[in-house]
């Protein structure tokens, strides 16, 4: 091997205090500031198709360590002063100097003239400039040359090392460190191209920002948020069940039956009651960034396995969220969003149907009553007053919900009123159960994200629930779980028996009424709807989401897109 030390750990700390900057950053700090900030200061990464098949060409093409003298391949590089590190993919002697190679999937740039002469994009000619600077100090020789091989054309481009190159990767690494210092996300670009192919375009949501800058009238649909979930949930009811871990497979066992699912088509493991998992599965799960809960039979969110909390992203909603004012903004979003849904299907599950319209004539009004108080700007508003009208707006849709059911449901699966802790008869049950639910996807959402489910805007801590999972599941209950759950009551689905089990002052979902009412759950979380905000048409497991994300936005420099998802 050459001279010099090939670093198994980049250096942590600079003189300045400040740890040292990925060189892949680089790349991604010219083609977005928002991609470096979020990849590299929040630590938000998400690996796409074109992700994975960048790794799968650099596992694939670029080999280990070379013991040849005139060659190295896939090693460690760091420097103190030019405060950078990472791997470069090779690095040769050609004609007696040696040259840094970097290797890229794509196709390169190409001169705009007859001529189609092969270029350099200026992120690969920044990134291979870094990586030839690092070599120098790691093998004590110059490095005038650095060349990049797009494996998509075949062609491989010559990069001078000179003062410019030099002179630009400086420059690239001072602006990283000063956007590292700021609590603020930079713009979205103005080059709408660059989102299309960016792999944290679900993160950054820029068409959604772009949106709002323009008329309802003129606004074009989003296209680059993901309409459907590309993994499932696992949901393991059956006792006694087990989850293990094989090679990068969860295998579930029940009875001596085992079934295996990639870790890769997995996003949630959800364990009910005594199914156990492995410490195996569970760390896999960990390092997949694949959630887990573990759920009472009754439903109840017991423990939620949590990735690490990003930072940055807490800092700014534990800000956010400590103004009064900026909480009841969202409060008031949010209410008026709930009641509008209770509202809207009060009337579109009773039209054409005049008996049941006219019963419920009166808690009709005193919904819409209990809007037009939630949308008066006053001095006095506070956060017991939404409450209150909340309430009243509850207990009206509660006392109607009966008018939404057909003839043909049994009395005993009938609401004489709500009666949650614990639910008293099998309307309530079945509707606490969809709740919990609903709590346990937005839960883990949330913790996906990025946010803390404990700090929230209209809840308070009063009990273990934690006050955001309450906040934003309010939106969620009338469309996730009480549509299709009417639905499924007037087709005849549930058995008043089979479903239930009946004990002295409370009523519990059977097993068979759990697996049933999950799968009804997950089936509504497959359906999609269009967006009334985006113009898009989403999976409503994709909706949650979304939506959560543009709480996000809330205060992250684009307010008033949360909360404007409504029924029809």
């Amino acid at each position: 091997m050459l001279g010099g030390h090939l670093s198994d750990e980049p250096s942590s700390e600079l003189p300045h205090g400040e740890p040292p900057i990925r060189v892949m950053a680089i790349h991604a700090l010219e083609y977005c500031e928002r991609l470096f900030y979020l990849e590299e200061v929040e630590e938000i990464r998400e690996a796409d198709d074109r992700v994975y098949a960048g790794r799968k060409l650099h596992e694939e093409r670029v080999p280990k360590l070379d013991d040849d003298s005139r060659e190295l391949r896939s090693f460690e590089v760091s420097s103190d002063e030019l405060g950078l590190f990472g791997k470069v993919d090779a690095a040769r002697v050609r004609d007696g100097g040696w040259i840094a190679y970097e290797h890229k999937k794509g196709r390169c740039r190409r001169t705009k003239d007859k001529s189609k002469t092969p270029g350099v994009w200026p992120s690969d000619r920044l990134q291979v400039a870094a990586y030839a600077m690092l070599l120098e100090v790691q093998i004590s020789k110059p490095v005038t040359e650095g060349r990049v091989r797009y494996h998509q054309d075949n062609v491989t481009v010559s990069v001078p090392i000179d003062q410019s190159a030099r002179a630009d990767v400086v420059a690239a690494v001072a602006r990283m460190r000063a956007l590292r210092r700021s609590s603020n996300r930079p713009p979205v670009t103005d080059n709408e191209k660059l989102c299309r192919r960016c792999s944290l375009r679900v993160v950054c949501l820029p068409e959604e920002e772009r949106l709002a800058s323009q008329p309802p009238q003129e606004r074009a649909k989003a296209r680059l948020f993901p309409a459907r979930r590309e993994k499932r949930t696992l949901h393991i009811t059956s006792v006694p069940a087990n989850v293990s871990r094989s090679n990068r497979s969860l295998v579930v066992e029940v009875d001596g039956d085992k079934k295996r699912m990639p870790i890769e088509q997995v996003d949630s493991v959800l364990l009910y009651g005594g199914a156990q998992i492995t410490s195996q599965a569970v760390q896999m799960c960990a390092w997949e960034n694949v959630s887990v809960q573990w759920i009472s039979g009754g439903g109840r969110v017991l423990g939620t396995l949590a990735p690490p909390g990003r930072v940055r992203q807490r800092i700014r909603q534990f800000e956010a969220l400590r103004d009064a004012n900026f909480c009841l903004k969202l409060a008031r979003q949010t209410v008026n969003a709930k009641v509008q849904f209770q509202l809207q299907y009060l009337l579109r599950g009773t039209r054409g149907n005049e008996s049941a319209r006219s019963s419920i004539t009166k808690d009709i009004e005193l919904i819409k009553d209990a809007i037009t108080k939630l949308n008066k700007d006053g001095d006095q508003e506070t956060l017991d007053r939404l409450r209150g009208f909340e309430g009243i707006a509850a207990k009206a849709y509660f006392g109607s919900f009966s008018a939404l059911l057909n003839e043909r449901v049994p009395e005993s699966l009938l609401m004489t009123k709500r009666t949650k802790h614990p639910p008293r008869d099998r309307l309530n049950c079945l509707l606490s159960f969809g709740y919990s639910l609903i709590f346990g996807l937005v839960n883990r959402s949330l913790l996906a994200v990025g946010l803390d489910p404990a700090f929230g805007y209209f809840h308070q801590p009063r009990s273990a629930a934690p006050p955001l999972v309450m906040d934003v599941m309010e939106i969620f209950r009338t469309l996730l779980w009480e549509m299709p759950l009417v639905g499924s009551l007037n087709r005849r689905q549930w058995d008043e028996d089979a479903d239930f089990e009946i004990r002295p002052g409370h009523v519990w979902l059977s097993d068979e009424g759990r697996k049933k009412a999950i799968g009804l759950f997950e089936k509504r979380l497959s359906e999609s709807y269009q967006h009334p905000y985006t113009g898009q048409s989403l999976e409503y497991g994709r909706m949650v989401e979304l939506e959560i994300r543009l709480l996000e936005k809330e205060w992250t420099g684009c307010p008033n897109l949360f909360g404007q998802l409504r029924i029809r």
